[in-house]
């Protein structure tokens, strides 16, 4: 295993794969049922592979992997990793929310402290919230009294917001989705680079893009890699091409089998930050140009649409279509838009075509033609 560490934290290994909790395995496909005997086995398993950073939240697993985790990481294990869960932002309604719901996860997680502690998904409008309620008081009181060690946030928002936030706290770490697809997408390349000058550490999330990139790709892309001479997977080619940036400190996965548990470690112990040649990193650029170019809705994510007066998430519908169109995954998308967005009442099918979005889209999609296709195609 290899180790990086973060800028304001030099004298802390961590492990560049974490081990996230949001895909464990389960009990008859019910998210909610982890099948805990097996889930335990993979934590362990990773964590004598030289994983030290385990990641979790307060919704994943409809509130069961914080349980889960504070169970797993007894007899001993709990010293050995850094903790990492996150305050639901898009939950609090009011300032006492903030040390309600830590005090909670405190709870939940059978510890004294959470090493690693985000806002979870913000976005510019969340992040508002947060000022607006106090939730950057609440940090610091959690600080210093010794609940929380470091402080950070995770982001699912526009680059604009996204700089606003780098910029609004003393943040130890962000968690940004970043993988050879999503270089423009949310914080992207661009946020990347923004932390690093700032001296904010990185965790990449999605480095597979939701285990899309290790599925056998379309034939084109498969030449495109047999081009450049390497015996790697998709998967391998994924995983190097995240790592070979040094600014990332470790790169999460949701690991639910023993196979992709064992191939991850193995190429944690030999991908390198700057390992990948030009001729190379000129592939990865190719295929991202290839997945692109089947997108469906040039939409940007860059929010300018929202907020949506009936709760659509406008830009998550459409980047849901896209990833369908991108790797003809509509079964496994479909299964998404309905778990995280309809359940929720931000799906398409809250729309009610009032057209306030349409005037404020640079790339002028017709938002309400293309929201009622999208709920036709996953809903």
């Amino acid at each position: 295993m290899q180790y990086r560490t973060f800028p304001k934290i030099s004298d802390l290994p961590i492990s560049i794969l974490g081990f996230g909790c949001m895909r464990l395995p389960v009990v008859d496909g019910d998210p909610a049922r982890i099948d805990e005997a097996r889930a335990a086995r993979l934590l362990h398993e990773a964590i004598e592979g030289g994983v030290n950073y385990v990641d979790t939240a307060y919704p994943y697993h409809g509130g069961q992997s914080e349980p889960f985790v504070g169970r797993a990481l007894k007899d001993g294990y709990r010293g050995r990793v850094q903790l990492a869960t996150k305050c639901p932002t898009f939950l609090v309604q009011t300032e006492g929310d903030w040390e309600r719901f830590l005090d909670e996860q405190v709870r939940r997680l059978e510890t004294d402290t959470i090493d690693f502690y985000l806002l979870h998904a913000l976005t510019g409008e969340r992040w508002e919230t947060v000022k607006r309620l106090g939730g950057l008081r609440a940090l610091d009181h959690a600080r210093s009294d010794g609940r929380i060690t470091y402080a950070g946030f995770s982001f699912h928002g526009s680059p604009d917001a996204f700089a606003e936030i780098i910029e609004g706290y003393d943040w130890d770490f962000c968690q940004i989705q970043f993988n050879l697809l999503d270089v423009d997408f949310q914080a992207g390349l661009a946020g990347l680079r923004l932390s690093a000058s700032r001296g904010v550490g990185v965790i990449a999330m999605e480095p597979l893009r939701g285990g899309l990139l290790a599925a056998r790709p379309p034939e084109p892309v498969q030449s495109i890699w047999a081009r450049g001479g390497r015996p790697w997977p998709p998967a391998e080619w994924a995983w190097r091409w995240v790592w070979h940036h040094p600014e990332v400190v470790t790169a999460l996965s949701g690991m639910n089998t023993e196979e992709q548990l064992r191939e991850n470690l193995a190429l944690a112990d030999v991908a390198a930050p700057g390992a990948l040649s030009e001729a190379e990193l000129a592939l990865a650029a190719e295929v991202r140009r290839y997945y692109l170019g089947r997108m469906k809705v040039p939409c940007t994510t860059c929010g300018y649409c929202m907020p949506c007066p009936n709760g659509v998430s406008i830009p998550d519908v459409f980047s849901m279509v896209n990833t369908t169109a991108m790797f003809d995954s509509r079964e496994a998308t479909s299964g998404l838009y309905k778990a995280i967005l309809v359940s929720r009442g931000q799906g398409a099918d809250a729309c009610i075509e009032c057209g306030e979005c349409e005037p404020k889209c640079p790339q002028a999609i017709p938002i309400r033609d293309a929201l009622r296709e999208a709920h036709e195609l996953l809903g």
